[in-house]
Parts: structure tokens; C-alpha cells; sequence
């Protein structure tokens, strides 16, 4: 941690560009929310997972706090996000 309890965030070069991912499941027990975010392609029945991520509770309630602010800033600044159609739902998956 840097001083007054900043972190210091590093991003490594293979992770700069991102992943895109237009999906995601969550599934969760009393312990663990995890969270698989993969891309639908047209014309493909199957999702292909690109990146599953596994948070306690209380880091996705975290997270669902700063995405809400972060959602309600971009929307004062460029306006609302239209609601797009109801994603597919999966028919089954390990967890």
C-alpha cells in the first residue's frame, strides 16, 4: 500500500488490452459467487467462457455498490443506458 492507504494498482501487459465479453452466468453457494463471463457469437448455440472470476459476498456486494455509482456517473455524463432484450439463459454448467 502506498501512503494514506492507496493502493497501488499493476497492470500487467497481457491483461492491458482486456477481454470482451458480452455474457455472464452467476451461480453462488453460502461461501462464493462465481462468475463466468464468455462472448455469444451469431449463428453459435454455445457461450465460450473467457474468464471465470470467484468473489466472496461481501466483494460482490462491493462490487455491485461501484458499479452502480460508476453506472449513475456515465449516465449523468452521456445519458441513460437503453435496456437492451432479455440475455438467453443457460441451460446448465459445473460450477
Amino acid at each position: 500500500m502506498t501512503q494514506q492507504g492507496q493502493l497501488k494498482i499493476v497492470l500487467p501487459d497481457q491483461q492491458a488490452l482486456g477481454t470482451y465479453a458480452n455474457f455472464v452466468s452467476i451461480v453462488h453457494n453460502y461461501a462464493e459467487f462465481v462468475l463466468d463471463f464468455g462472448r455469444i457469437v451469431p449463428g453459435r448455440e454455445d457461450v465460450q467462457v473467457v474468464s471465470r472470476l470467484v468473489m466472496t459476498p461481501l466483494h460482490v456486494k462491493q462490487l455491485l455498490r461501484a458499479l452502480t455509482e460508476n453506472v449513475a456517473i456515465f449516465e449523468r455524463n452521456f445519458g441513460a443506458i437503453p435496456d437492451g432484450p432479455a440475455p438467453p439463459m443457460p441451460t446448465s454448467g459445473p460450477m
